[in-house]
């Protein structure tokens, strides 16, 4: 038998996961990552050790925890508050798959021996006639991580398995309420795994120095002073709830200007554009484009975005031009923007750099 490590944070998704694999036949080992611990001495909804440990018993696997505490805080904690300093709006996860997560569950598996790890993320991994690996969505689109995973390697993927791909959250629960599983009706988490109680500005606020937080102005797009702003941290693109401004029309947050402390404010038909800049590019698909190449391809700007049909051109070495064919909405710096072939491949990505 195969031997695969199943990244179990106690959730059902994971659960779910190793449960699958050992009825397939691998010889499964569970494990834990534990990322993040609170002030006050509790785990975060991603490594919560008691209920991955209560699970691996029940499955009846073997099962370990791995501390990761440090590697997180420098890989995924200290640069989420950096770039929400510099007016941008990250994406933890995506960051923390890719640099903490396959690494770690990678290293751990080659310490056990095993040949593949695994996780309850809903996508399914496949490899192309080219050779290449990627990630393809989820049959249900309700739940698809694949935007999550995009800057995965070539070297993870070949080595990843996801079980839940073509399933649904409903017959995920369903598989655990028939095993027995304690958490078979565990809710899922929405929050930023490492901001347990409170904002992610406040959390952010807890660690800056005050100049980083001083408060500035809102503006209209002519410059014209609307009101003062509390620190940008606290705002994003497309933000209409919190501004604390009576203009006697809806307004939202149109971008965010860091050299002069400056929140630009608008109504919602100018969040509305055609072009971006995408750099910090990851490829899985296909290897990569060529300066001056073009790719048709749908593009999502965001986890809960549709996609749009778009053209990427490859501008430079490592920045490509995204013209949408339809205008989008709230395109934001920070986010990723993730391109997919037809089939719901992933063809790449890259963080959104400017809006044009």
């Amino acid at each position: 038998m195969d031997k695969v490590l199943v990244g179990m944070s106690g959730g059902v998704d994971s659960a779910v996961a190793a449960l699958l694999l050992k009825r397939a036949g691998y010889d499964v080992t569970g494990v834990t990552l534990r990322t993040w611990q609170s002030d006050d001495g509790s785990e975060s909804h991603c490594c919560d050790i008691d209920d991955a440990r209560d699970v691996a018993a029940q499955i009846g696997i073997e099962y370990h925890t791995l501390n990761c505490t440090s590697d997180f805080q420098k890989c995924v904690v200290d640069p989420f508050a950096e770039e929400y300093l510099k007016g941008r709006t990250p994406n933890p996860c995506i960051v923390c798959n890719r640099y903490l997560k396959w690494d770690k569950l990678l290293y751990f598996a080659k310490v056990i021996g095993a040949k593949y790890i695994a996780t309850g993320h809903y996508a399914s991994i496949v490899k192309l006639d080219n050779g290449r690996y990627s990630v393809k969505k989820a049959k249900h689109s309700e739940k698809d991580q694949a935007y999550m995973l995009y800057k995965l390697s070539q070297e993870q993927l070949a080595a990843t398995l996801m079980p839940l791909g073509d399933m649904s959250k409903d017959e995920v629960r369903q598989i655990a309420i028939d095993a027995g599983l304690s958490v078979a009706s565990k809710p899922d988490s929405q929050e930023i795994c490492f901001v347990t109680d409170g904002s992610y500005a406040e959390y952010i606020e807890k660690t800056a120095s005050h100049d980083d937080l001083k408060e500035g102005f809102f503006v209209d797009l002519n410059g014209n002073i609307l009101g003062k702003h509390k620190g940008i941290i606290h705002y994003t693109v497309g933000q209409r709830k919190g501004l604390g401004l009576a203009l006697g029309y809806p307004a939202y947050v149109k971008e965010i200007r860091v050299e002069s402390n400056e929140v630009v404010i608008s109504d919602d038909s100018s969040l509305y554009g055609k072009e971006l800049l995408c750099s910090d590019l990851n490829f899985m698909s296909i290897p990569n484009l060529e300066e001056g190449e073009s790719l048709s391809c749908s593009v999502k700007i965001r986890y809960h975005h549709d996609g749009t049909n778009a053209l990427i051109t490859k501008t430079d070495g490592d920045t490509v031009k995204v013209t949408f064919e339809e205008a989008v909405r709230a395109a934001t710096p920070g986010q990723s923007a993730v391109f997919y072939d037809e089939e719901g491949r992933v063809i790449g990505g890259g963080i959104i750099s400017k809006v044009l």
